[in-house]
């Protein structure tokens, strides 16, 4: 198993990278996309405790604060009295800024949020381009849209693909658009099923290799579920 991918140090462009699983077209593991988060299903998962003997280990270090989500609920400062501490905003900074900052919150905070939002996705697009995508679709790094379009336009083609893309999860209806598909760093107990009319079964298979998978959606097909696959990238989907 190749070792982990880290991300570069300094600056709000830490980030740790996550045990995940290998992308194919990386053969590395899936680099973090949510910054120091620990794996596990909740940060209040118990540890077990190291036994008699066994050398200390650092605990790791507890996040700072950060600013709300943009979609917090609550009034919103007005964006004539949205100003820093010091030195000015530039032109974008002011419009990402719009209708996002909180009475209340300082502007460079929210700011901030948004910035390493940015930072997350230069360092995994040199990492896995395809994990970069599919963290915008999971939704893995919330707010992704928004802090592209004001604060670095340069991924837009991420965001733009990732509008393509399918996380797990079910998908039916106008969700579904017919084309090839690819998976995105998958786990080891990908699956996947397509059904049409009446619940027919069109397609369906599972992976244990962690490697990329490749499916077809037809336009007979009403029903896409998908489960440890991450996402699945376009290739030739059908708007």
């Amino acid at each position: 198993m190749p070792a982990r991918l880290s991300a570069p140090p300094g600056g709000s462009a830490d980030l740790a990278a996550r045990g995940g699983t290998a992308p194919a077209a990386a053969g590395a593991q899936r680099p973090a996309a949510s910054g120091s988060s620990v794996p596990g299903p909740s940060a209040t998962t118990p540890t077990t405790p190291a036994p008699p003997g066994a050398p200390a280990t650092e605990e790791p270090a507890a996040p700072g604060p950060s600013a709300p989500a943009a979609t917090a609920e609550g009034p919103k400062t007005p964006s004539d009295e949205i100003t820093p501490a010091t030195g000015t905003f530039t032109k974008k900074q002011k419009e990402y800024l719009e209708d996002r900052v909180p009475k209340g919150m300082d502007p460079a905070a929210v700011l901030q949020t948004g910035q390493e939002t940015c930072d997350k996705l230069r360092y995994l697009v040199k990492a896995d381009r395809d994990t970069a995508v599919g963290a915008i679709a999971t939704q893995e790094i919330p707010d992704a849209p928004a802090a592209v379009a004001g604060l670095c336009p340069q991924h837009q083609d991420l965001v733009d693909e990732a509008a393509y893309a399918y996380a797990d999860g079910i998908h039916t209806g106008k969700a579904l658009r017919p084309g090839v598909y690819r998976s995105a760093s998958p786990t080891t107990s990908c699956s996947w099923q397509i059904t049409g009319a009446g619940g027919k079964e069109l397609a369906s298979g599972t992976s244990d290799t962690g490697k990329s998978r490749k499916i077809t959606i037809p336009k007979s097909a009403r029903t896409f579920t998908s489960t440890g696959c991450y996402a699945w990238l376009a290739e030739g989907a059908q708007g």
